[in-house]
């Protein structure tokens, strides 16, 4: 029995000197396993030794209530560590959750606000100028340089004498208008001042505006063919634009319900055809090409076949840049215009010439040359929007007697337009006039009619 009770002792010492527990999971194994220890002495005590003195059992009982009470005291202080630790633990997550929570989401805000307002700006219509804005905003550069040569003419000058003319004269000649042109509009000037009377120099602003108007009328038949089977030849040296010019007339006649057909005929300029079918997929029209090098005859004759079984409106050809001194270039193009009236009759022949309005006087050379070997029924003047040549329509207009039907100020599709002298001289001399661009484009005699 002595035996007993000192092996049951160094159990307990042996329970009582375990290591705290560092995980909260094991502590109820530990409590179990001491119940159990406790039952099993209990048990063993009985059994064995009933009769012992209730003295010794209760000093047994008592030493095992102790110690089982210490044992669970140690048990539940670590486990509360642990759960301490646990719930710091949580605490110290959930916080960082909710941190990493706020700045992701001011993140996301921010990131959405920026988006909205990206989208905000991409859904943003962008304003469609008119025809009078945009052709006053290509002619821009040209203004300028007029305005502030007649501004200091004008305001230069108190009496109209022969020092007067000549400086106006040379005014002229510097925007490009040419020396012929210019004379024509000085002798005009000096007849309307001796005919009303006119003797203040600013008077003399409004008269010459009106002048250089009335060298750029365009008849009223001038457009026709657009209402018509129509082959445009179009035809320029390298550079000024014919292919662009092409595209942007394919496109503009597409949106008008017109057929509209394309010819790749421009074979010798590398990546020529290539470019006119980019334009062909832009404007959603047809186009008729071969390879690089080939015949520009039979490239036209197998358009102009096409266009007369497709029932197509306007045949778009584009040719090689050409000088008017180059004779078998010169040869070719004769030979396309004979392919065309012969093999498509039924339709108008239009040839256009494409000038680079830049160039200033080079541009009127050009076309002046290109008229000797070759019948021009119009002009496409390009470029006027990047320079300060501008008046080189009026000279080209006064000069070769050859409509300027189309004018190009700007890089976008609409911004190749169809040429009005009305407001192309009103957009010339816009901030010369004191009257509203409303009021400019509408005649007096509308006005008094509509009050």
């Amino acid at each position: 029995m002595f035996d007993f009770f000192k092996r049951k002792k160094n159990k307990e010492q042996e329970v009582t000197t375990e290591e705290p527990i560092l995980n909260e999971s094991e502590a109820p194994e530990v409590t179990a396993e001491i119940e159990e220890e406790s039952d099993f002495v209990e048990t063993t005590q009985a059994q064995t030794d009933y009769a012992e003195s209730e003295d010794n059992t209760d000093v047994t009982n008592h030493t095992d209530s102790e110690d089982i009470a210490s044992t669970d005291d140690i048990v539940n202080t670590d486990a509360d560590s642990n759960n301490e630790n646990i719930a710091d633990s949580k605490d110290d997550s959930n916080m960082n959750d909710i941190a990493d929570a706020e700045d992701n989401t001011d993140i996301d805000d921010i990131t959405d606000t920026e988006d909205d307002e990206l989208s905000a700006e991409e859904e943003q219509p962008v304003e469609k100028k008119g025809f009078f804005a945009r052709l006053k905003e290509g002619l821009s550069k040209t203004r300028n340089s007029i305005n502030d040569s007649f501004n200091a003419l004008f305001s230069g000058f108190s009496s109209i004498d022969d020092d007067f003319y000549d400086e106006l004269e040379e005014t002229l000649i510097m925007a490009d208008l040419g020396l012929d042109t210019t004379e024509r509009i000085i002798d005009e000037l000096k007849a309307a001042v001796k005919k009303g009377h006119i003797k203040e120099v600013e008077q003399c602003r409004e008269v010459v505006i009106n002048i250089i108007r009335d060298q750029m009328l365009v008849e009223d038949s001038a457009y026709d063919f657009e209402n018509q089977k129509t082959v445009m030849l179009i035809i320029g040296v390298n550079g000024v634009g014919k292919t662009t010019s092409i595209g942007k007339l394919a496109a503009q006649y597409k949106n008008q319900g017109k057929r509209v057909m394309m010819c790749a005929a421009d074979t010798f300029r590398a990546a020529a055809i290539d470019q006119l079918k980019t334009w062909s997929n832009r404007a959603g029209v047809e186009i008729i090409a071969q390879q690089e090098g080939s015949d520009p005859a039979a490239v036209t004759f197998d358009a102009v076949k096409a266009a007369a079984a497709r029932d197509v409106d306007i045949l778009l050809v584009d040719t090689a840049g050409r000088l008017h001194n180059k004779k078998n270039l010169m040869d070719e193009l004769a030979k396309m215009k004979r392919i065309i009236e012969r093999e498509y009759g039924d339709a108008h022949l239009e040839t256009l010439i494409v000038l680079d309005g830049s160039t200033g006087q080079n541009a009127l050379e050009q076309a002046r040359q290109f008229s000797t070997v070759t019948n021009i029924d119009g002009i496409i003047l390009t470029k006027l929007d990047g320079t300060a040549k501008g008046g080189i329509a009026i000279a080209i207009q006064s000069e070769l007697n050859v409509p300027v039907k189309y004018i190009g100020v700007g890089e976008h599709i609409e911004d190749l337009q169809k040429f009005d002298p009305q407001s192309y001289v009103d957009a010339l001399f816009a901030d010369m006039d004191t009257r509203s661009d409303i009021e400019i484009l509408i005649p007096d005699n509308e006005n008094d009619a509509n009050s």
